[in-house]
């Protein structure tokens, strides 16, 4: 997937200006494609000059005048295309994975202190995804809401947003539990070895 597919999937909510969508990829679209604020408006330029996109400019009082963007035919047909492609696996690359691989190896206080900072970073994105869930379903239920809303997309890539999060939350903490284990335990191996 190109950064372009996640800018036009972004743009299906309607017009919007870069500062939007950098807003709505750090909000909701981060947990499935990050980019920087730079990347989202060259990517748009790039759009607007294939015709993937539409802008026009709005002059705003006492603020520089901005542009919005919306998709157009093409767009979509673009959207259409690269649906009807088959997804391809998503590959991690994790530091603290890499960290956690070698951890026999390494300070068990370091690494559990560095897994809780993973785990609160998790836990600040679970709470952020609930917000967000319940402001899109507004005053229905779930089961309701994806029976019969109205924009199911973001809600569904909502949601797993979520479950990745607390999984990310559980295994650190799960972690830090086996390491703190380890550590107490006679013979086990809470203290760093080195050859």
């Amino acid at each position: 997937m190109a950064l372009r597919h996640a800018v036009l999937a972004a743009l299906l909510d309607g017009e919007a200006s870069g500062y939007d969508l950098a807003k709505a990829f750090d909000l909701g679209v981060a947990n499935f494609w990050y980019a920087q604020p730079q990347q989202l408006y060259a990517e748009l330029a790039r759009l607007e000059r294939d015709g993937l996109v539409a802008g026009r400019e709005v002059a705003q009082e006492g603020r520089p005048t901005k542009r919005l963007f919306t998709v157009t035919a093409a767009g979509l047909a673009e959207l259409d295309e690269f649906a009807a492609a088959s997804a391809k696996p998503s590959f991690v690359r994790d530091d603290l994975m890499v960290k956690v691989r070698a951890a026999d190896h390494l300070d068990p206080a370091v690494l559990a202190e560095q897994l809780a900072e993973r785990a609160e970073f998790a836990q600040a994105k679970i709470d952020l995804f609930e917000r967000m869930l319940h402001g899109m379903r507004g005053g229905w239920d779930e089961a309701r809401f994806l029976r019969e809303g109205e924009r199911i997309g973001p809600y569904l890539t909502c949601l797993r947003g979520l479950a990745f999060e607390r999984g990310n939350r559980d295994w650190c903490r799960e972690a830090i539990a086996v390491l703190a284990r380890r550590s107490r335990t006679p013979g086990g191996r809470g203290a760093v070895e080195r050859s």
